[in-house]
């Protein structure tokens, strides 16, 4: 069967269109947070990446890309020299005369939010999938990631069925020096209730705080987070450099854990449900039943 002129007209104007919107969207992109810069590797992005922060280590492919520095202290040069069409990050990348300098360069900058809430997750990968041309793919995404903390969600409140909420401080460090406590309002927060855990810090933001103060608070569950360091030494270093914390009953009872710190920069990032899982069965470990 013949297609009419004006048929045939009408499917060249679509495919015209559409190759038109597709050289319009940004082809060269500089990430800054690590969540970000996951979820454009996710949605498909990663070979328009010619650049990224240092919080940005996953996928591992990253890591051969150029560095910019750290999010919260970035150049203009080094990002400028990327020829960059867009740079992408939250609120937490700057400083703002940096942003600002970058944009009089024609430089396109994109800032999402990092709040650790299901609604700004939405609303990021949305954005993320438009500007990627990925929206189908944003979409599916985000309503796994849903269906994920649902099954979270569920998990925990079996296990509260059956034990109390461990009380716990997470505690985020570098090399082992005087580390920060996670307090409310941060993304640490929001793993540890997700994860099943009672924060025993209740102060907001991240702060240092006194060997008295942590003798007092004397967790039943320790996490940690080394920018410097992991494993092992890690481990070691925190409790060579912070001695009380070593003294808690956590420690004594070894129900410490360990949480990779890029997983708190840039939003909620893809690997948290895994991490929350693993987090989780610390939080509630499953009793040996007694031999007959």
């Amino acid at each position: 069967m013949r297609l009419s002129t004006s048929a045939i007209a009408l499917v060249v104007g679509l495919l015209v269109n559409h190759v038109a919107q597709a050289a319009e969207l940004p082809q060269r992109w500089v990430s800054a947070g690590g969540a970000l810069s996951e979820w454009v590797a996710a949605l498909g992005g990663e070979s328009k990446l010619v650049g990224v922060d240092t919080t940005s280590q996953h996928p591992q492919s990253l890591k051969a890309l150029p560095s910019i520095g750290y999010q919260r202290q970035l150049s203009a040069e080094g990002i400028l020299s990327l020829r960059p069409q867009i740079l992408v990050g939250t609120e937490e990348m700057g400083p703002p005369p940096v942003l600002a300098q970058i944009r009089n360069a024609g430089v396109q900058v994109e800032l999402f939010s990092a709040q650790p809430d299901l609604p700004t997750l939405q609303g990021n990968l949305q954005h993320l999938g438009k500007l990627l041309g990925a929206e189908d793919k944003a979409a599916a995404l985000f309503s796994t990631y849903q269906q994920q903390l649902n099954l979270q969600k569920k998990t925990v409140t079996q296990a509260q069925a059956r034990q109390k909420a461990p009380g716990v401080l997470l505690v985020l460090g570098h090399a082992g020096g005087k580390p920060l406590i996670a307090g409310t309002d941060t993304a640490a927060d929001w793993v540890l209730q997700q994860a099943g855990g009672r924060n025993l810090a209740t102060h907001s933001g991240y702060k240092q705080f006194s060997v008295e103060s942590l003798a007092e608070l004397s967790p039943e569950v320790l996490v940690f987070s080394d920018r410097a360091l992991s494993g092992e030494a890690a481990r070691a270093a925190l409790f060579k450099e912070n001695p009380i914390l070593a003294k808690t009953s956590a420690a004594q009872s070894g129900r410490v854990f360990e949480l990779d710190p890029t997983l708190l920069v840039g939003g909620l990032g893809p690997r948290l449900p895994a991490s929350l899982q693993a987090l989780s069965a610390g939080f509630y470990p499953v009793k040996a039943q007694a031999a007959p």
